[in-house]
């Protein structure tokens, strides 16, 4: 039997948890895979109690060498202090409840599965604003990619280099069509980048785009100009990209490619030219996103990819209370809980983004 409801009482409407006919399993949602906390420093939590701390963050000082001779007296640097404060400015929360009868009646743990459900989507949440953060975006709505460009008052803080764009980012690293000589288009600019694998039996290359391969090989070239550290690189890249990647026809990257086993927490195999590799779907997205197919000139619809280091971006968090109460409007529990968040760029050097979509 289903028991009738109250006038108004929305909770679990269809009656599936009534141990009437119904499966005892229950149709899970698809779990995107987090990759935010692998990919940036996390070593800086605080103690987090509430929205509006800080932590601190003490910066790698610059150290000076100077030539020696026989007998020069040595001048000893003193150290610059210089430090950065990481805002917990961002949270969110989580509150459902369950009624005695439901709970008492039902054939499935629904507190266990709105548990599960709950903790996916505040760690998806997380995932979209810091992407969107750390490749110059940020969302127009919670759950929703990052779309919108970042104007200076959204910085937190202050930047960490001061001739960094309003997006914290230094425009050398910002990649776009403009920045590639052999995609001959007049007028590149600033726009999206055509895309499409180097296919099997090709001879020349069209000169209306570039290949996956091309464009890693630009962010290694500027990564490594900018004296950012091999180890720890990461990539970041979407479903779309990494099909292009896939169809890629070089024998250099199918001998890396060999290597993959399989997809864990959004990462891919061992490594593509010195490159952790991540694939999700959180990634920012303008417009009918990067699977846009065209080459012409074009700034209303693509997809970003960010490549990077470790130590370029710091983040915090914690799920700070977690509550399980009796509901004061009526007989049932209440789960409630408040993630709180902060991330800063801390070495804008070690951030490439690029713009791109699909070519044909």
């Amino acid at each position: 039997m289903a028991f009738r409801s109250a006038s108004g009482w929305n909770n679990l409407p269809n009656g599936n948890f009534s141990p009437v006919i119904y499966s005892q399993k229950v149709q899970l949602a698809f779990r995107k895979s987090s990759v935010v906390q692998d990919i940036t420093n996390n070593d800086y939590f605080g103690e987090i109690k509430d929205k509006g701390d800080s932590v601190r963050i003490i910066k790698e000082p610059t150290i000076t060498v100077a030539p020696y001779l026989r007998g020069t007296q040595i001048q000893t640097q003193d150290l610059i202090d210089e430090d950065f404060f990481l805002t917990i400015d961002q949270a969110n929360y989580y509150s459902f409840q369950m009624d005695d009868i439901e709970k008492a009646h039902s054939h499935v743990n629904f507190m266990e599965l709105a548990t599960s459900q709950a903790g996916y989507r505040l760690r998806d949440q997380f995932d979209q604003e810091i992407l969107g953060y750390l490749t110059g975006y940020k969302q127009a709505a919670l759950h929703q990619n990052a779309s919108v460009a970042r104007v200076a008052a959204d910085i937190p803080g202050t930047k960490a280099i001061s001739t960094a764009t309003d997006t914290e980012l230094l425009s050398s690293n910002i990649l776009k069509k403009g920045d590639f000589a052999q995609i001959t288009t007049g007028g590149a600019g600033d726009h999206s980048i055509p895309l499409s694998p180097r296919l099997p039996g090709i001879t020349a290359f069209p000169t209306d785009r570039i290949s996956p391969i091309q464009l890693f090989n630009r962010a290694a070239r500027i990564l490594d100009m900018q004296r950012v550290p091999a180890e720890g690189r990461w990539a970041v890249i979407d479903p779309v990209f990494l099909e292009l990647l896939r169809d890629e026809d070089s024998r250099l990257f199918q001998s890396e490619w060999g290597k993959t086993s399989g997809i864990y927490n959004g990462k891919i195999g061992s490594e593509l030219m010195g490159f952790r590799l991540y694939v999700t779907q959180n990634l920012p997205s303008v417009g009918t996103g990067a699977s846009t197919v065209g080459v012409s000139n074009q700034n209303s619809n693509y997809g970003v990819i960010v490549f990077g280091v470790n130590s370029a971006v710091a983040t915090a968090e914690q799920i700070n209370k977690t509550e399980n109460i009796r509901s004061t409007d009526s007989f049932a529990d209440q789960v409630r809980g408040l993630h709180l968040y902060g991330r800063k760029l801390l070495r804008p050097e070690g951030i490439v983004t690029a713009k791109w979509n699909v070519a044909a």
